[in-house]
């Protein structure tokens, strides 16, 4: 027969390629508790089986809880492909008029986020020639204000 310790071990591992697979991290904690009980079965093989159920779903839980506990998300919105933060604050030049009913497009001197023109949204009416700084990102435009 086989004996417990690899139980525990081969379901831990199975759970640690799930986990793999789904990226999620919490299969992850599942599979480290077996490995944990596999390690505790390898030293005390005269546990029994409801000892181990029990310190499966007390690990399993447990660990779950305090890594939810302490993983905090740094961000809440889906920034993909724009860079975190930089280009607030970079000074362009607006090269077509900007209102609060009309998109303008402002023009850098060095690429931003991979392009040199973006549509400019703004509050206050701008005139090209001026100069406007970037205040925030909005989609794919730029929301700026005079310089």
């Amino acid at each position: 027969m086989i004996e417990t310790m690899w139980i525990w071990g081969t379901i831990g591992l199975i759970l640690l390629a799930v986990e793999m697979v789904t990226t999620t991290f919490y299969v992850m904690w599942f599979g480290v508790a077996a490995i944990i009980l596999a390690v505790l079965t390898w030293l005390m093989p005269e546990m029994s089986v409801a000892i181990q159920l029990f310190l499966f779903a007390i690990l399993s839980i447990g660990s779950l809880f305090i890594w939810r506990t302490y993983y905090k998300k740094t961000s809440t919105d889906s920034r993909v492909g724009q860079a975190q933060g930089e280009e607030i604050g970079r000074v362009g030049v607006i090269i077509e008029p900007v209102s609060p009913t009309q998109n303008g497009r402002i023009q850098f001197t060095q690429g931003l986020m991979g392009s040199r023109e973006w549509v400019a949204v703004c509050n206050k009416p701008i005139e090209p020639g001026t100069q406007a700084v970037v205040v925030a990102v909005e989609g794919n435009s730029l929301r700026v204000k005079a310089h």
